[in-house]
């Protein structure tokens, strides 16, 4: 018996050890995520009406702490509580903001300007054609643009010697007829050029333009956006004939739209104009719409009615073909006092939030009533005006329990 105690007091002194070493391993992770490094403290608070004491527990910490731990505030306020049916749906494209780059002519690619996933602002160039037929018709245009500038000419001589009665009025009448077929002609070949794609700009700088250029044509993009597919390669002949005619496909994804599947119970209470709250697993971020479009048909085999709602993609985070959930907005309640959902933890089955106060944050107990999925109702235990921390509270959360397991 004797010989067994110096082994009890060395298994006592190495369990002393042990916990000193994890003490001092924790404190500093405590430290990476900006809390503080005492505990939280107790103090006796006496609740109004009664003869007991209840105990305010604070966790401590400092404007910069708060800042480095991305703990956001709010106030304890009134607000409304939606009512939401949730259907599933996918993000498809905005059927006004695609476009198809298609040729107005026959001829063979010469470049390509632009590949899968690039950015195109509007009339950018995005291809260049080689064309007997856009040569021709750029010919046919000089040649009536010449005609005309000289026939317009001799019609001013004619009209001007007719005016003195120095030619006759059969050579003034034939003067004019002449002129005006001549701007009858280049009206005609300018509208040519129209058809095949030319701008007013391009138009007027032909004159000046180098002979080798005239079987070429630029084609530019009719909208701003991505390219979302390139249907041709370098020297594919396009046009009529059944050759391709589409080069590109543009897609401008700054606004998407949701398209979603509708059952005959819930469609009474759906309505254009509606809010809708859209989410994804794999995007941590919500967006907002508004209905746009209600089929007035239903599938036969799904049994369910079509919608369509129309979200604003600055962020590009909703890409087309997308599985999403849609919470439709179909009836609104008015709460005298609400906080956020992030904001409300749970310890122990009790509700609380954290209060902000000089010290730090006060853990309060709370009764909650009503919610939706961004608010919750506080029925007692906050007064309106009060702030609170809105996220990340879980870090409070846990700094709590730690401090618990600290002073124990």
């Amino acid at each position: 018996m004797v010989g067994r105690l110096p082994l009890v007091a060395l298994a006592f002194v190495v369990g002393m050890a042990a916990a000193g070493l994890m003490a001092g391993m924790l404190q500093p992770l405590r430290g990476f995520v900006g809390l503080a490094h005492e505990p939280a403290i107790q103090e006796p608070r006496k609740s109004e009406g009664k003869d007991t004491d209840q105990k305010k527990i604070i966790v401590r910490l400092t404007d910069e702490q708060i800042t480095n731990a991305q703990i956001e505030l709010a106030s304890a306020e009134g607000g409304v509580l939606a009512n939401r049916i949730l259907v599933p749906g996918v993000v498809i494209p905005h059927a006004d903001r695609i476009a198809r780059v298609a040729v107005k002519l026959s001829g063979t690619v010469a470049e390509l300007r632009k590949k899968i996933g690039d950015e195109v602002h509007k009339d950018e160039v995005v291809a260049v054609l080689e064309s007997r037929e856009v040569a021709d018709a750029k010919s046919d245009y000089l040649a009536a643009r010449l005609t005309n500038e000289l026939q317009q000419d001799l019609f001013e001589r004619d009209k001007a010697l007719w005016d003195k009665r120095v030619s006759t009025e059969q050579q003034f009448l034939r003067s004019r007829n002449l002129a005006a077929q001549a701007k009858m002609r280049l009206n005609i070949a300018r509208q040519k050029l129209f058809a095949l794609g030319l701008t007013e700009t391009e138009i007027s700088a032909l004159p000046d333009e180098p002979e080798p250029l005239l079987r070429r044509q630029e084609v530019r993009a009719p909208i701003a956006g991505r390219v979302a597919e390139r249907k041709v390669d370098l020297g594919t002949a396009v046009g009529r004939d059944n050759l391709e005619t589409e080069l590109f496909v543009i897609v401008d994804l700054d606004q998407v739209w949701v398209e979603a599947a509708i059952s005959p119970s819930d469609l009474p209470s759906i309505k254009v104009g509606q809010h809708v709250v859209v989410t994804a697993r794999a995007i941590p971020d919500k967006a907002e719409g508004k209905i746009i479009f209600i089929s007035p048909l239903v599938d036969r085999e799904s049994r369910s009615t079509r919608v369509v709602a129309e979200l604003d993609n600055g962020n590009g985070h909703w890409r087309p073909g997308s599985f999403i959930t849609a919470g439709i907005t179909i009836g609104e309640q008015p709460i005298t006092l609400g906080v956020p959902t992030n904001a409300i933890q749970s310890i122990n089955g009790e509700k609380i939030v954290f209060v902000r106060t000089a010290e730090g944050f006060e853990k309060r107990p709370i009764v909650v009533g009503r919610s939706d999925d961004q608010s919750v109702e506080v029925v007692s235990g906050l007064d309106a005006g009060e702030t609170i921390a809105a996220t990340n509270t879980f870090l409070l959360k846990a700094e709590l329990l730690k401090s618990s397991i600290d002073e124990d």
